[in-house]
């Protein structure tokens, strides 16, 4: 759902987001990595702020993975805002959330169909990249939302929140849960997914503060945006660290996975969980005892402000470039940050106390 300095920290989350990201094992790019890579192309031309907002243009939106709960949210906010702005929407992707090879197949497939923008949130950092420059090159504007690619690949990304709220904000959470003592595990997407490593490396960097001299980060487990694969990794990691007190999955399928085991287990109530979900997800886990709080910005703002800067872009309003401001219809004007990012905000901590307000 589906996020600036430290989105160069990643290399591609958002404002460093939400969604930026963070060199890690799993070969994650740094700022350092694409510096001489060129990558003024994707912001090429002036910006006429007043042209007026060109229609029937087609935009092709492109998630991570298709029939993903948070990825249908914010995708649907983005079909309603091409509607409004009287255009044609189009989703596609694949099943899988680490299936690149076909996110790259996808790209090349609406390039084909000379769409006038796409909206993608990327696998990889760097594997759609050949495939997104030719898209540019033929003049289809680009824009990444809740996962980046490298910077040069794309004319604008917009970030769920800053790397640093989401990730120092989920380690606060847990910490004050746990009496800021124990060990604790973090339970992740794919090992590729920029945003997750980004904000990974800022859990790290919290840790470092001597407040949590007594938390021990044990291990980080990927479960690949799979249901059955994240509830088997939230089993291994207690069946590993029998000692564990606290789990952070920053990602929804994660989040709910994990939470569903909890609550049949031994551990309910004495192992924390906290992360990233949507509250009809997570609702039935925080009332019956299983997590205690939560966080998530709305995806279908998420979605609606990828499309209305997909708009923006493929009318000459913006260029991606650093400083330019635009509106944003109901949500605001927004202004462009460091290498093209665009934050939709901070995100909403959920409890018990506000969760039912919330439908998404």
């Amino acid at each position: 759902m589906r996020m600036s300095s430290l989105r160069r920290t990643c290399a591609a989350l958002a404002a460093v987001t939400s969604l930026a990201l963070a060199a890690t094992a799993c070969g994650g790019t740094t700022k350092e990595d694409v510096k001489d890579e060129g990558g003024k192309a994707a912001t090429a031309g002036k910006a006429d702020p007043n042209a007026e907002t060109k229609k029937g243009l087609t935009v092709g939106f492109l998630p991570k993975q298709v029939n993903n709960p948070y990825f249908t949210v914010a995708d649907k906010g983005g079909e309603k805002a091409v509607k409004e702005l009287g255009s044609s929407y189009k989703e596609v992707g694949t099943s899988s959330g680490t299936d690149t090879a076909g996110q790259v197949s996808y790209v090349n497939t609406l390039t084909q169909q000379q769409v006038d923008a796409i909206a993608v949130s990327a696998q990889d950092p760097g594997a759609l990249c050949t495939a997104l420059k030719q898209a540019m090159k033929n003049g289809i504007k680009v824009v990444t939302y809740d996962s980046d690619t490298n910077p040069e690949c794309r004319n604008a990304f917009i970030s769920q929140a800053s790397a640093d709220d989401i990730g120092r904000t989920q380690v606060q959470q847990l910490a004050e849960q746990i009496g800021n003592k124990g060990e604790i595990a973090i339970l992740s997407a794919a090992q590729t997914a920029t945003n997750q490593n980004a904000w990974i490396e800022i859990m790290k960097d919290e840790l470092k503060d001597p407040k949590y001299k007594d938390i021990k980060l044990v291990k980080v487990a990927y479960g690949d945006d799979d249901a059955q694969k994240s509830f088997q990794q939230t089993q291994g990691l207690l069946q590993e660290h029998p000692n564990l007190k606290g789990i952070i999955s920053p990602t929804t399928v994660g989040i709910k996975a994990a939470a569903q085991y909890l609550s049949g287990s031994k551990y309910k109530g004495k192992v924390r969980l906290t992360g990233l979900g949507t509250p009809n997800d997570m609702r039935k886990y925080v009332k019956n005892g299983t997590v205690e709080a939560f966080e998530l910005w709305d995806p279908a703002k998420l979605g609606e402000l990828a499309a209305r800067t997909a708009v923006a872009l493929s009318s000459g309003q913006i260029t991606g470039k650093e400083g330019e401001t635009f509106k944003a219809g109901a949500l605001g004007e927004y202004t462009i940050g460091e290498e093209g990012v665009i934050n939709l905000g901070k995100p909403t901590v959920f409890t018990a106390d506000n969760v039912d307000r919330f439908n998404f």
